[in-house]
């Protein structure tokens, strides 16, 4: 198998989980870095054996035979950098928010669609080993036709300590962990036809919200509510893992502490457990998350191999960016949000 070359632009706190994970896969191959601070970049190339360094992000194409980019910077230059690689007509992969506006992405994904340019989302959240034990489980039907969901991911962690530029941001858990539990919630019930969110700021150092309350009622009339929190301090809580039910006609399913699903219908109850993969490389905070990378890596590689469909396209992860400024516009105005994908043409 020949090996993709790739280039990643941006060496913060999550490009060495990234190339951790790329290194996991055998049909990937880093070859260059870029960060507009050039000493960042070399640090990290040579941490990780990355043989050419740039600081000027179009340079490095120009001079770099590549296969894709993999860009994990921050959200204001996703789309600069997506339109960069467009130009060169070179598939990317673009860190999550996608844009910090809806018609940004949506103006991202038409870019590369009429360029034939391939556009992925880095997505890595409905990977987890028990969100996907979840699904596997839900689309078996043992419970039934679902018609009511809870989405829990609250916490105390100080998510600042190491992501110190968190507090800077104007909107903040909705677009960072919101992210991640709105497009889980696509990933396990469809797309939604109206939504409703409520917003709070507890922390009083920063500038936008860390907890939100989102309720939506899904194409087919599920309900399903999304509470995030980095302001809750709970018995349970078990930073980052995501917390699921389920209520369906014949019974129920629970995700909870421990990676462990809970399956309950009139014959009684039974849990197993779904850890994640170990990684040696992990931050062990991060674990749960982290280990995710690899399989949601895979599948990115897959598709740019042509052997797979990627399941978070730039495509359908406009639809979880259309979720996420729909809680913004239902959180200033108190209104119920009707949903569709015309919307999105618009």
């Amino acid at each position: 198998m020949n090996k993709l070359r790739f280039a990643v632009v941006g060496t913060g706190f999550w490009a060495r989980y990234q190339l951790a994970g790329w290194r996991e896969l055998p049909g990937a191959e880093c070859v260059a870095l870029c960060n507009r601070h050039r000493g960042r970049a070399e640090e990290l190339a040579r941490e990780f054996g990355v043989p050419a360094v740039y600081d000027d992000p179009q340079e490095m194409l120009e001079r770099e035979r590549l296969d894709f980019l993999d860009i994990i910077t921050d959200v204001k230059t996703h789309a600069p950098l997506v339109h960069l690689a467009a130009t060169h007509r070179l598939p990317v992969i673009c860190q999550k928010p996608m844009a910090p506006t809806l018609a940004e992405a949506a103006e991202m994904v038409r870019v590369c669609r009429e360029s034939n340019t391939p556009f992925y989302v880095h997505e890595n959240w409905r990977w987890q080993t028990p969100l996907r034990q979840l699904k596997h489980d839900l689309a078996s039907g043992v419970i039934g036709q679902p018609f009511r969901a809870r989405i829990y991911f609250c916490s105390s962690f100080p998510v600042f300590d190491n992501q110190p530029f968190l507090k800077e941001l104007e909107q903040f858990i909705l677009t960072d962990i919101g992210s991640h539990i709105l497009d889980t919630a696509r990933f396990l019930f469809g797309e939604a036809s109206t939504l409703y969110c409520r917003t709070h700021s507890i922390h009083r150092e920063i500038k936008g919200e860390d907890v939100a309350t989102v309720m939506m009622t899904m194409d087919g009339g599920m309900t399903v509510i999304c509470e995030m929190s980095y302001a809750s301090r709970t018995e349970h809580e078990r930073f980052p893992e995501t917390y699921v039910v389920i209520e369906g006609e014949k019974g129920s399913l629970e995700l909870g502490p421990d990676y462990r699903i809970c399956l309950t219908t009139e014959a009684g109850s039974c849990i197993k457990r779904y850890s994640p993969p170990r990684f040696s490389w992990v931050d062990p905070a991060y674990e749960l998350v982290q280990a995710s990378i690899v399989p949601c890596n895979a599948n990115l590689l897959a598709a740019l191999r042509g052997e797979t469909q990627a399941e978070t396209t730039g495509e359908d992860n406009l639809r979880t960016v259309q979720l996420i400024f729909a809680s913004y516009e239902s959180a200033r105005s108190g209104n119920v949000i009707s949903l569709s994908a015309e919307d999105l043409e618009s």
